[in-house]
């Protein structure tokens, strides 16, 4: 069974809009290879939408440190979650109908894993008991307001800590699986 990885960066106050991290190179390379290791990625319309118009066609004047991310994302096959959009292409399909019977079904292609990220669409998936990895990207800052990590989760979820990294400007990459998983391995 694929793994469903979900991967965000974090302030330390919760917040998680994209705006407030400061990009660097160490975090690019660490999330070009995230999105390498899995098969397929998993994005809800905005943050398809997102990603599609950052990433498609990089600028010109974007670092050229960002190319491996740009290069992984872009060939990576996408699954977009949506009741708004017609249709999608840059390597992407639409999901519709029963979300929580599609990714089990994605979930049980052979394959190295499935990588998601976003607000509204994860935070369904962890209420549906999905998500086999969490991975909070925390930035030492301290945003005040914002979308928050995980605003109206049905039941708490107990994680397990089962890696961490540091990166450049104080920011730290923790790794989790749901408690009741780590007990399994």
């Amino acid at each position: 069974m694929r793994p469903l990885r979900y991967s965000i960066n974090v302030s330390l106050d919760g917040c998680v809009d994209h705006n407030f991290a400061r990009p660097c190179e160490d975090l690019h390379l660490h999330a070009a290879q995230s999105i390498a290791r899995a098969d397929a990625l998993l994005f809800g319309r905005t943050t398809y939408e997102m990603m599609e118009s950052a990433w498609r066609r990089p600028s010109p004047d974007m670092p050229e440190w960002t190319a491996p991310f740009a290069q992984s994302i872009s060939e990576s096959r996408k699954y977009v979650v949506t009741s708004t959009l017609a249709s999608v292409d840059w390597n992407a399909e639409i999901v519709d109908g029963d979300i929580e019977k599609t990714v089990r079904r994605l979930k049980n292609e052979p394959g190295n894993g499935i990588f998601t990220g976003g607000v509204q669409l994860p935070l369904a998936l962890a209420d549906m008991g999905l998500i086999d990895e969490y991975e909070f990207v925390v930035h030492p800052v301290v945003v005040g307001r914002g979308p928050t990590l995980f605003a109206g989760l049905a039941e708490r979820v107990e994680l397990e800590l089962v890696g961490r990294e540091e990166f450049s400007h104080g920011v730290v990459a923790s790794r989790y699986v749901p408690a009741d998983q780590s007990l399994s391995r």
